[in-house]
């Protein structure tokens, strides 16, 4: 999976997963489409996103979801 567009830095939004280093994360993009908003609108509101950058949102979120966190226990 090709997620290139994903970026994580410390002193932008304190980490988050971000779009191409911009202020916009990954869980804004999710969160808008969830909430129904078409592509066509949020790349509007938002027009220096592209249609890649929410593709790809959607994959690291599906991608995140499916992984599985295990506990680590030191005896």
């Amino acid at each position: 999976m090709n997620l290139n567009r994903i970026t994580f830095d410390q002193n932008i939004m304190g980490g988050k997963p971000c779009i191409r280093g911009m202020r916009i994360t990954v869980g804004t993009i999710v969160g808008l489409i969830a909430a129904g908003h078409s592509y066509d609108e949020i790349l509007k509101a938002y027009p220096y996103l592209e249609t890649e950058d929410l593709r790809q949102a959607l994959s690291y979120a599906a991608w995140r979801a499916e992984e599985i966190d295990i506990p680590v226990v030191f005896s």
